[in-house]
């Protein structure tokens, strides 16, 4: 296995079986024969000449997946709508709640949010033929509805021009310190998918407990999980208790004072999957775009720029990196995330009071 990809062991022993209820689907039709890029799927297509991206992930990299699908095809523009993954889970809702279907693709960084969107029949089964070869199989939703597109960590970080090496916390339980009230920053369930996945996973391995300890600390509470690392970036805070991996590589090796810790209680992992919504306005793009975003071009153009972690057996890992396989994780539960998000919610804003 290449370093930094996925294998099917990997991901296994990261998600653990119940994870894959979010892509097992029993007692359903069976996903539909995988789709190649065709010259006739990119005539269709053009014919369109637009898709509709709403997606969770950071703007730049959203944005420059779209630049490099319209250099590939061009005539087709991708228009990307970018914010929070649960305001994108609520933006769909009052969408579809006033008829109004805009969206063609989706990425979530809260897996759950496709478990609600299978119950509500709004998926359309599809398969990239890059997903049915390359991908494994608990990444892959038994009925063609979704996939993993990109998998990601929710990390400790510290900025080096204001924490020796030394003296920088190297776990969860180092944040509850004294030393560290009013300097840590954190994102907020509310807003985050990735902070969702892992307020749950962290709840559930270190108990709420931890978060009311944490919440006595004053810690500034920020939005996205590609808050924390800007602001750690900025210096406006020295310590972050969480945010997204994928943020802090950006920064890091474009000179950035920051460091990443990958605590031994285990790092939070977060699945973002893509899928295709059967009331799509531009069917056929939507079709090529979701072929093209599983693709090894795509994926390492996802690794190498946006720093997330990749499920394509091709993709190679920027020298320097932690590759997954070397960092104990917490396993994702995308249908106790999907069960219990409204009490995460309510819990996680009365203690932090925000």
């Amino acid at each position: 296995m290449a370093a930094g990809t996925f294998s099917r062991r990997d991901m296994l022993k990261a998600s653990g079986a119940a994870a894959m209820t979010v892509f097992a689907s029993p007692l359903r039709a069976a996903a539909p024969e995988p789709t190649a890029i065709t010259p006739a799927l990119i005539d269709a297509a053009t014919k369109e000449g637009k898709v509709i991206f709403y997606t969770s992930i950071d703007l730049p990299i959203s944005e420059k997946i779209a630049k490099a699908f319209e250099a590939k095809y061009p005539g087709i523009a991708v228009r990307v709508e970018r914010t929070g993954a649960e305001r994108v889970f609520q933006r769909i809702g009052q969408e579809y709640a006033s008829n109004i279907h805009a969206v063609d693709v989706v990425n979530s960084s809260d897996a759950s949010h496709f478990i609600v969107w299978r119950r509500d029949g709004l998926l359309a089964p599809f398969v990239p033929e890059d997903v049915a070869k390359h991908y494994p199989a608990d990444q892959k939703d038994a009925d063609g509805l979704f996939a993993g597109f990109r998998a990601g960590l929710s990390v400790i970080g510290y900025n080096t021009n204001l924490v020796k090496a030394a003296d920088a916390p190297t776990s969860f339980a180092d944040l509850l310190e004294p030393k560290w009230a009013g300097k840590m920053v954190k994102a907020h369930p509310g807003y985050s998918g990735t902070i969702m996945t892992a307020t749950y996973e962290m709840s559930r391995d270190l108990g709420w407990g931890y978060f009311e300890k944490l919440a006595k600390q004053r810690v500034m509470q920020v939005q996205s999980s590609a808050d924390p690392p800007k602001k750690l970036a900025l210096g406006e805070r020295a310590v972050m208790a969480d945010g997204n991996e994928y943020s802090m590589f950006q920064i890091k090796e474009s000179g950035g004072p920051v460091e990443i810790v990958y605590p031994p209680e285990g790092t939070p992992l977060i699945v973002g999957p893509n899928g295709i919504f059967k009331a799509a306005p531009n069917p056929n793009a939507a079709r090529l775009f979701q072929c093209f975003c599983f693709t090894a071009e795509c994926q390492q153009l996802v690794s190498d720029f946006g720093g997330l972690r990749s499920f394509h057996p091709d993709v190679k890992e920027k020298p320097g990196r932690k590759p997954f396989r070397d960092i104990k994780v917490m396993t994702e539960d995308a249908a106790a995330v999907e069960k219990n998000a409204e009490a995460i919610r309510a819990h996680y804003t009365k203690l932090f009071r925000v």
